[in-house]
């Protein structure tokens, strides 16, 4: 008992102060991809065969959404037009947003209108459902309740039924088999309701896009509030988003 005690004094504080405080992200996170045109030579479309979700076109573009944010497409440009920078702040509003040319910066998440915000902004219960994902992503969003990130003290939780909940976060590609019990979650959450899409697979289908029996992602009948790219997306990056999305930050 007593060594755990001083274990635990020698940690000191663990809890992150965001947005405020310093960002320690791990040795190889992958944020924010830069692209340098100039040195992408016209036509060569290495790096888009490279890609395994289709992410990359020419003229050198990403699309964040179908990202998987692998090395695979540094690694085989031949010029290095394409790097992975630190900045984790990809959540947008707006699925056109993902899409990522050369000198483009994060184009940062716009807070909700007014009413929502005084709505959400203080309390959000939020209803989380895995359609058919891999756990990579439910596992990023667990860790959003321990001690370093604790989302709780922002005024965000998970609960257990959708008839709790201020708002639904999906993850996965929406299997066949989970697309009427996600529609089913979506309409037993009380109106007003945000939507928030978290990881490649829930945002285009990722590794999954054109399987006969996955949707694709979030399907049309369910409007999206919040994306959240990544495969998965790191907890700060979801974190980042939900701040931004209730006028937070």
């Amino acid at each position: 008992m007593k060594s755990a005690l001083v274990a635990r004094l020698r940690q000191g504080h663990r809890t992150l102060d965001y947005p405020a405080g310093k960002v320690e992200l791990p040795s190889r996170f992958r944020g924010m991809p830069a692209l340098d045109a100039s040195r992408c030579p016209e036509g060569c479309g290495v790096c888009t065969r490279a890609c395994p979700t289709g992410a990359i076109g020419q003229p050198l573009r990403i699309d964040l959404g179908k990202c998987l944010f692998c090395p695979a497409c540094a690694g085989a440009c031949p010029e290095q037009a394409i790097s992975f920078g630190r900045d984790h702040r990809l959540a947008v509003r707006e699925r056109a947003d993902l899409s990522v040319g050369a000198g483009d910066g994060p184009r940062l998440a716009r807070a909700l209108d007014l009413e929502a915000t005084r709505l959400f902004g203080r309390s959000l219960k939020l209803r989380q459902v895995s359609a058919g994902g891999c756990g990579a992503c439910e596992a990023e969003l667990v860790a959003l309740g321990n001690v370093v990130f604790d989302l709780g003290r922002f005024g965000v939780q998970f609960v257990a039924s959708p008839r709790h909940a201020d708002g639904l976060v999906v993850t996965g590609p929406v299997s066949q088999n989970m697309r009427s019990a996600l529609l089913e979650t979506f309409d037993a959450i009380p109106a007003p309701r945000i939507v928030i899409a978290v990881g490649a697979c829930a945002l285009s289908g990722g590794p999954f896009a054109g399987s006969a029996v996955c949707e694709g992602g979030v399907p049309p009948e369910i409007p999206v509030d919040l994306f959240v790219p990544g495969c998965p997306p790191h907890p700060l990056t979801v974190l980042d988003g939900l701040l931004r999305l209730l006028g937070r930050i």
